[in-house]
């Protein structure tokens, strides 16, 4: 964070100090709100959870080196003390942000959100020096602590904005308003929360109504719901897509033999070829999303190339791709799970296995509502017809509906099987992979089946994933 005196932290933040002995000294290191991360310079801030509550770790972490403690009430060593932790935490990165004078890109999307956000960093950092949100901590705490992370070195802050209802983004962006604001795509993701596409497309649409005039909106071109959102906003507009009409696009798209998407990128300013590290065409939207917000800061159509060349997945479990020495490749794709990204992810095997027997660990995709039969049912018949060796169904209800559909839809019932739980996905596996195989792993968060991607990585022993 920007060096501030504790005298300023409790004046932007409404706090009152309490065994502070000298309000000047400085929070010079991060804000964090686990005991873990504290390190000399500290800014430590206590929430209270269902099962922990940080005003407990208050003496332990001022003796590891934290300045103090933002807190609820007071905690016995220094801190600021607040009505609300949250609030104060917002306000705080609302007044850092400010005084920063970084540009800051948010985006926000039903898929693609950590993948793209990835991409859009690794490009701006050819330029300037970047902070961007960590793996998916994109919500009302894990948002403003990621932007109290950027120093007087940061040029670029880049910020994932995720929404579970209307209303979540526009909150978001006050916090941390946007000077760019991009939307990737309105899907079925949280459908059984929203109600429906049109109220997420409302959603998603908050981050481009929050944007100033002399902003800048990149919208999907090849997303209606998307592309509607340009009415929404006073901003500059850019179009990215494989859309004629979209300003940033792609032609000649096309598979490498090993799954990985290259096409020739055009922007306003020129072409230029790109061939990703990344695998799975949908990661072409994704580059395209990133090449637009590179081309509006000023980098040029080779630079960009270049660096979307070179990028790799900054987060875990996104299209993991290991070789085993026996020549097995298991694809981790097991951080979370919608009906567009499973998708993706089975085109993405589909086209990584060709020549080879490919086998679709999938468990429930969540939060489907009234969708979830359809779309289960839906994936379980998409893994048929793209011809992917075996769907290996892993857990309760969802998972027998995916099970179900690839039945329904296959030739001779042996395209897919049902099985209770990730041990036994395992020993499933364990029994039957030959070398050459290629494994996908992926369902919604909540399952964990990334614990079966690492036993088969690990050659580890029956009950290891069990005990996870």
């Amino acid at each position: 964070m920007i060096a501030l005196s504790l005298a300023e932290i409790a004046a932007v933040v409404g706090g009152q100090t309490h065994d502070i002995p000298d309000p000047s000294v400085q929070v010079t290191g991060p804000v964090v709100r686990d005991s873990r991360e504290v390190r000399p310079g500290t800014l430590f801030v206590a929430f209270v959870g269902e099962r922990v509550d940080g005003h407990d770790f208050a003496a332990a972490v001022v003796e590891a080196g934290a300045v103090a403690v933002l807190a609820s009430r007071p905690v016995g060593v220094p801190a600021i003390v607040v009505d609300d932790v949250q609030t104060a935490l917002g306000a705080l990165a609302r007044h850092v942000v400010h005084r920063l004078g970084a540009t800051l890109v948010a985006l926000t999307g039903s898929a693609g959100k950590t993948s793209t956000k990835d991409l859009i960093a690794q490009v701006l950092q050819h330029k300037a020096p970047t902070v961007w949100t960590p793996g998916s901590l994109n919500n009302e705490i894990g948002l403003p602590l990621t932007a109290l992370s950027a120093t007087e070195e940061t040029r670029f802050l880049v910020l994932e904005m995720g929404a579970r209802g209307i209303g979540h983004i526009r909150y978001l962006a006050d916090l941390t308003p946007p000077k760019i604001g991009l939307v990737l795509n309105v899907g079925t993701a949280h459908i059984g929360e929203f109600g429906g596409r049109e109220q997420i497309a409302q959603a998603k649409g908050e981050l481009v109504e929050g944007l100033p005039e002399d902003g800048t909106a990149i919208l999907n071109a090849d997303d209606p719901l998307v592309r509607a959102m340009r009415s929404r906003t006073k901003a500059k507009v850019i179009l990215f897509g494989e859309s004629g009409e979209a300003d940033v696009r792609a032609e000649n798209v096309r598979l490498t033999d090993s799954g990985q998407p290259a096409f020739l990128l055009h922007t306003p300013s020129g072409a230029s070829e790109v061939t990703m590290r990344l695998y799975g065409e949908h990661h072409v939207s994704n580059a395209l999303a990133a090449a637009a917000v590179a081309h509006e800061l000023g980098m040029s159509v080779a630079e960009i190339a270049t660096a979307l060349s070179e990028a790799g997945s900054l987060s875990r479990w996104r299209m993991e791709v290991t070789e085993r020495p026996d020549g097995v490749t298991v694809v981790n794709d097991a951080y979370n799970a919608n009906p567009e990204s499973m998708r993706a992810a089975l085109r993405a095997l589909a086209a990584m296995g060709k020549g080879r027997r490919t086998w679709a660990v999938l468990g429930k995709m969540a939060e489907l509502g009234d969708e979830a039969l359809a779309e289960h049912d839906a994936v379980g018949r998409l893994a048929v017809r793209l011809n992917v060796g075996k769907l290996v169904a892993v857990g309760g209800r969802e998972a027998s509906w995916l099970q179900l559909g690839a039945y329904n839809e296959g030739s001779w019932g042996e395209e897919s099987v049902h099985v209770s739980d990730a041990q036994a996905a395992v020993d499933l596996l364990r029994s039957e992979l030959r070398p050459g195989d290629v494994v996908l792993v992926k369902a919604s968060r909540s399952v964990g089946l990334e614990s079966v991607a690492e036993a088969l990585l690990a050659g580890g022993t029956e009950g290891e994933v069990a005990a996870r």
